[in-house]
C-alpha cells in the first residue's frame, strides 16, 4: 500500500485529491496557466511535469498513461502536439510558480503556476558556443599573422634575390675592374 502524502489531503479521500490534481493539470494544459492556492500548485507541479515527460516521449504507450489520467482526448492530443515539442530541449522545470496575494474572502495563499514556454537555452551550450567563437576569433588573427608572415618572408626573399643579382653585377665588375688594374700594373711592371 502506498505511503499517503504529507500534510492534510486536498480532497477527502486519496482518489479525490488524484482526480483534483488530474483536472487541475488538464486545465493547466488546455489555458497554460491557472490561479489556484499555493498548496495545491505545489502539488500540481510533480503530476504536472511527469505528464509532459511522458508527451516528450512520444509513444502509443506514454499516450495512453496520459490518457489514463487525463480523459479529454482534446487536451492530450494538444499535449502531445504542441506543449511536448515546446519542452523537447528542457531537460526539466516545465512548470513556473509564482505567488499572489492572498485570496480575498478567506486570505488564502494564492499563486499561478504557468507552463514555462520560452525557448530553453542550455548553460553548457552557450559555454560551447562563446568557446568555439573565442577559438574561431584565436584563430583567425592566427591565420592573417600567418599570412602576413608569409608574405614578408616572400618579400624578404625578394628583396635578398634582387640584392643577390645586383650585387653579383656590381662584384663582376669590381672583379673585372681588379684584373684590368693588375693588367695595367703587370703592364706597367713589365
Amino acid at each position: 500500500m502506498p505511503t499517503p502524502t504529507k500534510g492534510p489531503r486536498l480532497g477527502g479521500s486519496p482518489a479525490h485529491e488524484r482526480l483534483l490534481l488530474n483536472n487541475l493539470a488538464a486545465q493547466l494544459f488546455e489555458h497554460r496557466s491557472i490561479t489556484t492556492t499555493v498548496t495545491k500548485a505545489k502539488r500540481l507541479r510533480p503530476v504536472a511535469e511527469r505528464l509532459i515527460s511522458f508527451a516528450k516521449r512520444g509513444d502509443l504507450a506514454s499516450r495512453r498513461r496520459v490518457l489514463a489520467q487525463i480523459q479529454d482526448a482534446g487536451i492530450v492530443h494538444e499535449l502531445f502536439t504542441e506543449i511536448a515539442p515546446a519542452m523537447a530541449e528542457r531537460p526539466g522545470g516545465y512548470t513556473r510558480i509564482t505567488k499572489l496575494e492572498p485570496r480575498k474572502g478567506d486570505r488564502a495563499p494564492m499563486a499561478v503556476i504557468e507552463l514555462v514556454l520560452e525557448p530553453y537555452s542550455p548553460k553548457q551550450a552557450t559555454v560551447k558556443e562563446a568557446e568555439a567563437a573565442t577559438k574561431a576569433a584565436s584563430e583567425e588573427p592566427a591565420a592573417d599573422e600567418a599570412e602576413e608572415t608569409a608574405a614578408e618572408d616572400t618579400a624578404a626573399e625578394n628583396t635578398a634575390a634582387e640584392e643577390t643579382s645586383e650585387d653579383t653585377p656590381t662584384d663582376e665588375a669590381a672583379d673585372a675592374e681588379d684584373t684590368a688594374e693588375e693588367t695595367e700594373d703587370g703592364e706597367a711592371k713589365a
